[in-house]
């Protein structure tokens, strides 16, 4: 076999002089540029800065509740049918499109602690302080008829969660105990408790359809079976988990929303340690919903803002807040992945965009192509210093921002004293303990 042997000329790439410089190799192909990646820099840079100059996310807002909206629901066959419950137990079924509200029910006596619509879309069921559960029509009563619910079912405690299946005519409501209802009967088919202390949201898995997940105040978050009718597993934090999510693309995952101002992304299949802790917020987290992606999801917070966090984040990629907007109680991700709702307790529902720079309406060839070019060459140089300055900067309101100062000195006091007490102890007695381990107290099976 001939091998051939490399010889170069050394003519070639050192120039004359005495020093030996090595020369600068050239690609003389007129589609390249010398200063290409100089100049996608600066244009990466411009794209970063028009694109906080355009985040204008807040929508609209829709008026006409007389009393703090205490929870949403979105119907599963209508992208502009939105439902809303309120404290004075009104509830309304809203049009986004023309952002009105098409329909008003007196459904309960006190708080509407719940709603959720059927898999089909043609009704929905709304629990309520009145120890009820009501089933009424999607559509309008037609003229002269009174409005009255198709079923009602008197319960003996109060209710304060529901949620329906994703394919069958089941549905389940939470308060002293779980309970598993068919649509057909007026009684429940079974019923599933893990401890004593009241449950306050109950949530069906969308991909594993028979398992469901609850939250009760004494810290514990369990998984249900629906063919076996007994709790799997409990897994106790450090503080109350107020609501839960499951992510609609990976059936194991789920979000909690937490007392303790954080979020905690758990696999089912392990509950020793949460996937990701979320920080950001700077009070009580009160609900969470995900992205039809099941990339991102929103959350709530007692501190007057919504974030959007990516599901592998530890930190907001988005805040949103307005001067008027209190406490949000509840949050929804519409199903086209496109829009946010949420309703606060001075009586509004505010809708917002998922992308807060996107352009809404119909878009050219040009301006995709000019959209799609900017976000690769924003991907590009996500990292550079200055770029990621520009891209991270929020305007945070006054409370908010001196709470994060307040709380990022009490974060660095707390490990102060942690690598203390290690560098001041015997060897190996004193171990540092990770934030994903520090909040999960105990995993009962």
């Amino acid at each position: 076999m001939k091998v051939k042997m490399l010889s170069r000329n050394p003519d070639h790439y050192v120039r004359e002089t005495k020093l030996d410089l090595q020369r600068v190799p050239r690609n003389y192909d007129p589609t390249l540029h010398p200063f290409e990646v100089p100049r996608e820099y600066i244009r990466a840079l411009n794209a970063t800065k028009l694109e906080r100059v355009f985040a204008k996310p807040f929508l609209a807002s829709l008026d006409g509740h007389r009393d703090g909206v205490n929870c949403l629901a979105k119907n599963p066959k209508s992208l502009a049918t939105v439902l809303s419950g309120a404290c004075d137990g009104e509830v309304k079924i809203w049009n986004l499109t023309k952002r009105k509200c098409i329909r008003t029910i007196q459904a309960h006596e006190g708080f509407v602690r719940g709603i959720c619509t059927r898999f089909c879309g043609t009704s929905f069921f709304s629990v309520g302080d009145d120890k009820t559960v009501k089933q009424w029509k999607m559509d309008g009563p037609s003229c002269g008829e009174e409005e009255e619910p198709l079923h009602t079912i008197l319960g003996k405690t109060v209710y304060t969660g529901i949620d329906h299946h994703w394919r069958e005519a089941v549905f389940a409501t939470c308060g002293q105990q779980v309970d598993i209802w068919d649509e057909q009967r007026t009684s429940p088919i079974c019923s599933m408790t893990w401890g004593f202390d009241s449950i306050s949201s109950v949530k069906f898995n969308p991909i594993e359809t028979f398992l469901l997940g609850s939250c009760a105040s004494d810290r514990n978050i369990v998984l249900y079976d629906m063919r076996q009718a007994t709790p799997l597993k409990k897994v106790i934090l450090d503080m109350r988990t107020n609501t839960i999510c499951w992510n609609p693309m990976e059936a194991f995952i789920f979000t909690a929303a937490n007392e303790d101002y954080n979020l905690y992304t758990f696999d089912m299949r392990a509950l020793d340690t949460p996937v990701m802790v979320h920080m950001d917020h700077v009070s009580a987290v009160l609900d969470v919903d995900y992205s039809p992606t099941g990339r991102e999801f929103v959350s709530a917070s007692f501190d007057k803002s919504i974030r959007i966090f990516p599901v592998d984040k530890s930190r907001s990629r988005e805040v949103y807040h307005t001067k008027r907007m209190q406490h949000v109680i509840c949050v929804k991700w519409t199903a086209d992945s496109k829009y946010i709702m949420c309703g606060s307790d001075e009586m509004n529902i505010r809708l917002w965009k998922a992308n807060a720079s996107e352009k809404l309406g119909v878009l050219t060839s040009r301006e995709k192509a000019a959209t799609d070019y900017n976000q690769k060459l924003k991907e590009k140089f996500q990292h550079h210093p200055h770029i990621k300055r520009i891209s991270r900067h929020r305007h945070l309101p006054k409370s908010i921002y001196s709470q994060i100062q307040e709380q990022r000195i009490m974060k660095e006091a707390r490990r102060r004293k942690e690598l203390n007490r290690i560098k001041h102890s015997k060897p190996g007695s004193v171990q540092m303990v990770s934030e994903k381990n520090k909040h999960v107290v105990a995993v009962v099976k």
